[in-house]
């Protein structure tokens, strides 16, 4: 890369992998850290981290003796977009208790600091509160999303 981005190197590698996911270029396994290292001119953390972003967006999966692959299932919202959508789906109305931790965790197959990001992006935008001793509670409805 020549040029280092103000939006982060990595996350830019995460949005040119996602491109090529979405485009059906990696259709199961990904290319290994080495060869994403020496494509794109980083470091490995740099490369890591890009996966890792991706990883918390459902969009791959890291496969134990295989290495990195596409996620299964076709729901390709971002994780936030999920946990954000649980507030329609489930009909919860301001005041309502939101899904604990462990049970978005179960539902959304991610990982509790995935879960715990995005929660707290969710309070940062005024969606949730959290009451200690009684969990979060919706403060806002989201607004609608127009998707494509």
């Amino acid at each position: 890369m020549p040029e280092a981005s103000p939006r982060g190197t990595y996350l830019v590698i995460a949005e040119v992998l996602r491109n090529e996911i979405d485009e059906g270029k990696g259709t199961e396994a990904l290319p290994s850290e080495a060869h994403l290292m020496s494509s794109h001119g980083v470091s490995r953390n740099t490369i890591r981290r890009a996966l890792k972003a991706l990883e918390a967006d459902g969009v791959v999966e890291s496969a134990p003796g295989i290495g990195w692959r596409v996620a299964r299932g076709g729901d390709r919202r971002s994780l936030a977009e999920r946990m954000s959508d649980v507030i329609t789906e489930d009909s919860l109305s301001v005041g309502d208790t939101y899904p604990s931790e462990a049970r978005l965790c179960e539902r959304f197959g991610a990982s509790r600091t995935a879960v715990r990001r995005v929660l707290a992006q969710m309070e940062g935008n005024g969606l949730l509160t959290t009451v200690h001793g009684k969990g979060r509670t919706v403060r806002a409805l989201p607004t609608p999303t127009v998707r494509p």
